[in-house]
């Protein structure tokens, strides 16, 4: 069973990028944590990074027949994409939206998501520590799909 972890914009700059903000880990390193985590729980994960609404879009249409979840930090288009939105709604598995930030205490525009309706829940402020917890709480969502 797989699971995709999907990155959008400006996350490929993780570790140089405001680490203030969203820490001194690169995605890299971000991502060989989510790895064991994933192996640990019994999943192989697959990772995926753009910056272009369209490539993330494409690849979510790719997930609902080679993926059983995903965990999606969608960036800033988290507040203003209703075709990323539609994606996830369209394909049917379960998503969890991540933020390594709390956005709920950053810019007033950052508090509005509107891929969380569509999304199973929502995991921001705890770091690269938010793809873990929302790698856990699909595994928990999968249930009884993945014993």
């Amino acid at each position: 069973m797989k699971i995709l972890v999907l990155n959008g914009p400006n996350l490929n700059l993780l570790g140089e990028r405001e680490p203030g903000i969203y820490g001194c880990d690169t995605l890299k390193s971000i991502n060989d944590e989510i790895y064991e985590a994933a192996r640990e729980l019994g999943y192989d994960v697959t990772f995926f990074q753009s910056n272009s609404e369209g490539g993330i879009i494409d690849r979510l249409h790719e997930a609902r027949v080679d993926c059983v979840g995903v965990v999606l930090n969608a960036g800033a288009y988290t507040h203003y994409s209703y075709a990323i939105r539609d994606a996830i709604s369209a394909i049917k598995i379960p998503v969890v939206e991540v933020h390594l930030s709390n956005v709920n205490s950053r810019d007033e525009f950052r508090k509005n998501s509107v891929i969380a309706p569509v999304c199973c829940g929502s995991i921001a402020g705890f770091g690269k520590y938010s793809y873990i917890l929302g790698l856990y709480a699909l595994n928990n969502k999968l249930g009884a799909a993945h014993e």
